[in-house]
């Protein structure tokens, strides 16, 4: 359990990280730890998932490193290897919530832009919720859920607010 509140936190804080690459440290610390939590409730398409986004997350930090058909080619890459986990780890119609999950969320980091970030912690929220579920794991669909508010929030105070007025004097 203590693995599934680690990943609570790092990805209820990345979403709230406004620079990228500090952003996509924080939320390998999260792939990692739900691996962990996923290997010990033998949710094993969710735990291959997890350690494929940790590794997707530290090569996209590195974004700037690659030129853009060759970064291109790194998100098919990943993207395939996700349809190729759900294939080879298939546990029926429940594995496609993790896999569409993870292929929304990694082409949302793959961009650039923060706001697909953390849009895509809606989708990850419902469909990992909806995924935990099945597997009778109450405390990662509580933390989904949580997920799912803190996505809500960061979106709303990060990239809907209000913008001050300034008052004018008159004289």
């Amino acid at each position: 359990m203590i693995y599934s509140i680690l990943a609570l936190l790092a990805i209820c804080i990345s979403l709230n990280i406004k620079e990228r690459k500090k952003s996509l440290y924080v939320q390998s610390l999260n792939c990692f730890f739900e691996s962990l939590y996923d290997f010990t409730i033998e949710a094993y398409t969710g735990a291959i998932l997890s350690l494929i986004t940790f590794t997707r997350s530290l090569i996209f930090i590195r974004k700037d490193k690659f030129n853009k058909v060759l970064y291109l080619m790194i998100l098919i890459l990943f993207e395939g290897i996700i349809i190729a986990n759900c294939y080879f780890s298939w546990a029926g119609v429940i594995s496609l919530l993790p896999t569409i999950a993870s292929i929304i969320r990694t082409y949302c980091l793959w961009q650039s832009d923060m706001r697909l970030v953390r849009m895509s912690g809606l989708t990850t929220g419902i469909m990992y919720g909806s995924y935990y579920i099945y597997y009778h794991s109450w405390f990662m669909v509580l933390g989904d859920m949580i997920l799912f508010l803190a996505a809500i929030y960061a979106i709303f105070s990060i990239d809907f607010k209000p913008k001050r007025k300034r008052h004018l004097r008159y004289a």
